[in-house]
């Protein structure tokens, strides 16, 4: 019977990831450890150092019947829980990750309790107890978001590398016209 692999996101001891990494590969078990490139300054020089974006965390791609032997290997403490449950990572956030890194270096992670298009009230403020849904809004950052993870990546985009494609209007906008972008 074929098993449907799935990603899960592994905790490992602190400073781990690259050694846990190295022998799930070596167990011949898929895995990914985005690696960061980073602009180190020292007194006399810059160097570029690579090291794990997520602290502690190595994804694999396992079936949910090699969930135990995955947590068995030398290096990892456990799974990654979200809501409850082991946090199983969608191909295409996996993906584009690769793709964020492959693109970006230096890049944040910025840990975050609500995802895009969450609905939410405003509770201080000018807009204080207006509903609507999170938007990412910046002046020159471009967000990706990883909902099964509860993170948020950003880079420092220009805004001249964009284009707006249509304006689609908030919901904000539908309730409370008074508020809406003139």
């Amino acid at each position: 019977m074929n098993e449907i692999m799935k990603w899960f996101a592994v905790y490992t001891r602190p400073r781990s990831e690259k050694k846990v990494a190295e022998i799930l590969t070596r167990r011949k078990i898929e895995n990914y450890c985005p690696i960061n490139k980073i602009v180190r300054q020292w007194s006399d020089r810059k160097k570029v150092v690579h090291e794990p974006l997520f602290t502690s965390y190595v994804f694999a791609r396992v079936s949910e019947s090699n969930v135990t032997a995955l947590k068995q290997t030398n290096g990892v403490i456990n799974l990654v829980y979200w809501l409850g449950k082991p946090a199983v990572i969608r191909d295409l956030e996996i993906e584009a990750v690769r793709k964020f890194l492959s693109e970006y270096s230096n890049i944040k992670l910025e840990k975050t309790p609500v995802s895009i298009n969450d609905h939410v009230r405003v509770l201080s403020g000018p807009l204080m107890d207006l509903e609507g849904k999170i938007l990412s809004i910046g002046s020159n950052t471009v967000k990706l978001a990883l909902p099964s993870l509860g993170y948020m990546m950003f880079a420092e985009l220009e805004t001249s590398n964009v284009s707006v494609l249509s304006h689609v209007p908030t919901e904000i906008n539908m309730k409370y016209p008074r508020y809406a972008a003139r």
